[in-house]
């Protein structure tokens, strides 16, 4: 009886120390030594905003401009008309929403794109360092460079850069003319736009103008309102782009309409309306 009971005592004992000794389950396992412990897995990063989906969900492009003949200005009824706006025209129309064109100060695109008050910067801006680090841009389309404007009769006095020396100048703010004064050491009165520093020029308060080259041929000279004027020495040579907010995705949606517009003709078209065609750009 004795060893009967010693036995039984002895399965129970084994019994016990092998309940004792179970491994956790899965579930309640801890982690090895070292191991990180486990966490739900990270949500994927969120993507960056489509300026794309933003134009069309709103269904507006808002053009920033100012009065830039031949590239952007007005006609009779207040449309605005010129390279640049009917190619913002065609644009907006293939991605399926409406233009709006608004004036800015040329000094402010940057801030107006980044502020969402306009979605692209469209008026013959020239590609600069300061432009292409502040901005997504498209593909260049244009040549143009910043030409002197002068009254037509003394013209001939001025062949270079250094014989303007002692002239004050009408330069837009912040544009590619006021970088040209300042590179050449010019005196400068900084104007609203280009239209404006001509008309400084014309009334006298100023001896001289830069403005781009596209834009002289078609506002001074024979047959224009300032025939008294005309434009001599280039200071420079630059191309033109259209500036969108810094990433934009809209930058690649303009360059292949560029290249579908020039392959079947109609950047070339237009141009030829507003006497452009040879400063155009191939797109390809």
């Amino acid at each position: 009886m004795k060893k009967l009971l010693a036995l039984l005592l002895a399965l129970v004992m084994v019994f016990a120390l092998a309940a004792c000794g179970e491994e956790p389950s899965e579930e309640s396992a801890a982690p090895e030594s070292g191991a990180p412990e486990s966490s739900a897995p990270e949500s994927e990063a969120p993507e960056a905003e489509s300026d794309l989906a933003y134009v069309q969900d709103k269904g507006t492009l808002i053009v920033g401009i100012t009065n830039f003949d031949p590239m952007d200005y007005q006609d009779e009824n207040g449309e605005w008309i010129g390279f640049d706006a009917d190619m913002a025209k065609a644009f907006a129309e293939s991605l399926g929403v409406e233009v709006q064109f608004q004036e800015i100060e040329w000094d402010s695109k940057i801030m107006e794109l980044d502020g969402k008050t306009i979605d692209v910067v469209w008026n013959g801006m020239t590609l600069t360092d300061e432009v292409l680090e502040a901005m997504e841009c498209s593909n260049a389309y244009c040549n143009n460079a910043q030409v002197v404007i002068l009254p037509a009769d003394v013209a001939d006095q001025y062949p270079d850069a250094e014989s303007m020396a002692d002239l004050q100048f009408a330069v837009e703010s912040g544009s590619a003319g006021e970088d040209m004064a300042i590179e050449n050491g010019f005196a400068y009165t900084p104007v609203v736009d280009q239209a404006t520093a001509v008309l400084e020029v014309s009334s006298g308060t100023c001896d001289a103008a830069i403005i781009d080259s596209l834009m002289a041929a078609a506002m001074v000279g024979e047959g224009t309102n300032y025939a008294d004027l005309t434009y001599t020495i280039s200071l420079n040579s630059e191309e033109y782009g259209v500036g969108f907010r810094k990433g934009s995705d809209l930058a690649a949606e303009l360059n292949a309409f560029f290249v579908e517009a020039y392959a079947d003709g109609t950047m070339q078209e237009i141009a030829d309306t507003y006497g452009v065609t040879a400063a155009l750009i191939p797109q390809e």
